[in-house]
């Protein structure tokens, strides 16, 4: 399971990332955080756009919660080094990794 959680990570990483790397060139918004104005205008653009929205924001709040409770209960360290993670490039990689890392030190408790 470690590899392929860390090829979802990967992948998690690379493909949020096309389009941010397009948008960061047409734009000049790079990585989306030098006009945080016009970022929040298109994620919430429309009311499909902010039903995504909404929706990841509840999934990330989940993950913050579990990863924190998981991480306590395991004695797994720094669980908020993933949440940065997850703020500069999002869910997609940092949930996969932090499955990748739980794995790993459950191995190593076991």
């Amino acid at each position: 399971m470690k590899t392929i959680y860390l090829t979802l990570a990967v992948a998690g990483f690379i493909a949020p990332n096309i389009f941010v790397t397009l948008v960061s060139i047409e734009t000049g918004n790079i990585l989306l955080y030098l006009d945080p104005l016009a970022t929040i205008d298109g994620m919430f653009a429309n009311q499909i756009s902010t039903a995504f929205m909404v929706d990841l924001f509840f999934v990330v709040g989940v993950f913050f919660l579990w990863s924190h409770t998981e991480a306590k209960k395991l004695k797994m360290a720094h669980p908020w080094k993933l949440w940065i993670l997850t703020m500069l490039f999002g869910i997609a990689v940092a949930f996969p990794l932090f499955l990748f890392q739980r794995e790993n030190h459950t191995s190593k408790v076991s």
